[in-house]
């Protein structure tokens, strides 16, 4: 039966990077098809909204989905919920992609790149995994208003279910087996009752079905203080929604570039997984043809692994990866000359 990967370019460097994974998607899975539609900023400007009913139930129909970014100055005065971001939010609210997997994994050629000491990130290998679809950045009540009082105030709630967490855990409990066995679980369990809850369900749902599972707990400062110390400490992070947030884009940068960072979205077995660079759009230098394009070669390499079930390929387009930087392939982000589509080319060759 074919596979169906939809292709969201989006806003900003979105559509340059996303073609670049398209090209590599063509020569390593020649049989997948391969569909495109807007969302985002695009998808206000053509639609007005970020998001439209059509576009979603494309993304249900699909194996797949892999994204570009979205957001820009452009639409700064959009309405709030009608800002290209909040396209982004649905799609993952909708499709119900609690885990987020954002890998830092230093490529061995990166190792001088990156903005720690070659020796600390030589072996770097993270995997982190965030709950997507919960905490802060839904929970209800929220807003900007005026109290009783006559001062203004800017709230959000942030709240966690046992079911939503428990989830979640096994995600990264499966993943931790795959890999050392070992997993750190991040919160804040001294000063918010939703980090000491989420403690406390972590430790139960371990209890009960984490075998040939090493877990710790740790506070997310402590956490961010020793990904910059010593990170290759780390195996996998398990991490509610801010924090992972938080946490992954500090990770990010101890592999060279941002540039490199690739994510996965996935929910139950069966579900379409969202994939995307976890570089955003990037608006400053959209149009110009350099940005690099390895983010979104490598959110088609975890869409070949995790949703699609073609482990083969996704094995080649990161070997693929690694050999064109092996061989000295850089964009200005790394600190080279090569265009966006040269990059690419490079990619290609080594394939």
């Amino acid at each position: 039966m074919t596979q169906t990967l939809l292709l969201l370019p989006g806003d900003g460097i979105g559509p340059e990077v996303a073609s670049a994974a398209a090209r590599i998607a063509e020569v390593v899975a020649p049989d997948l098809a391969i569909e495109s539609d807007l969302v985002g900023g695009a998808a206000y400007d053509a639609h007005g909204t970020p998001l439209t009913d059509d576009t979603l139930a494309r993304a249900h129909a699909s194996d797949a989905v892999l994204m570009g970014a979205v957001g820009g100055p452009k639409w700064t005065d959009a309405p709030r919920d009608k800002r290209p971001e909040m396209g982004l939010l649905r799609l993952r609210k909708e499709l119900d992609v609690f885990a987020n997997l954002r890998p830092a994994f230093c490529f061995p050629a990166l190792a001088a790149a990156s903005s720690l000491k070659p020796h600390l990130v030589e072996g770097l290998d993270i995997m982190i995994v965030r709950e997507l679809t919960g905490g802060v950045y839904f929970g209800e009540p929220r807003g900007i208003d005026t109290g009783p009082d006559g001062v203004r105030r800017g709230y959000e709630t942030s709240i966690y279910t046992a079911p939503e967490i428990a989830r979640v855990t096994r995600v990264a409990f499966e993943i931790a087996r795959g890999r050392s066995g070992k997993m750190t679980s991040v919160e804040k369990s001294n000063v918010m009752e939703s980090g000491l809850f989420w403690r406390q369900e972590v430790t139960a749902v371990h209890a009960a079905e984490g075998e040939g599972v090493a877990l710790s707990h740790m506070l997310a400062d402590a956490c961010a203080m020793e990904l910059v110390r010593d990170p290759t400490q780390f195996d996998v992070i398990l991490a509610g929604n801010l924090f992972g947030d938080i946490l992954s884009d500090a990770a990010a940068m101890l592999t060279g570039s941002i540039g490199m960072l690739p994510s996965a979205s996935i929910g139950a077995p069966g579900r379409p997984g969202l994939f995307e660079p976890v570089h955003g759009s990037a608006p400053d230098i959209a149009g110009q043809g350099i940005a690099n394009p390895c983010a979104a070669i490598l959110s088609l390499e975890m869409a070949l692994r995790w949703s699609l079930g073609r482990t083969e390929a996704a094995n080649r387009v990161r070997d693929g990866v690694a050999r064109a930087l092996e061989g000295g392939a850089r964009t200005r982000d790394l600190g080279g000359t090569l265009t966006t589509d040269g990059m690419c080319e490079a990619v290609l060759a080594a394939l």
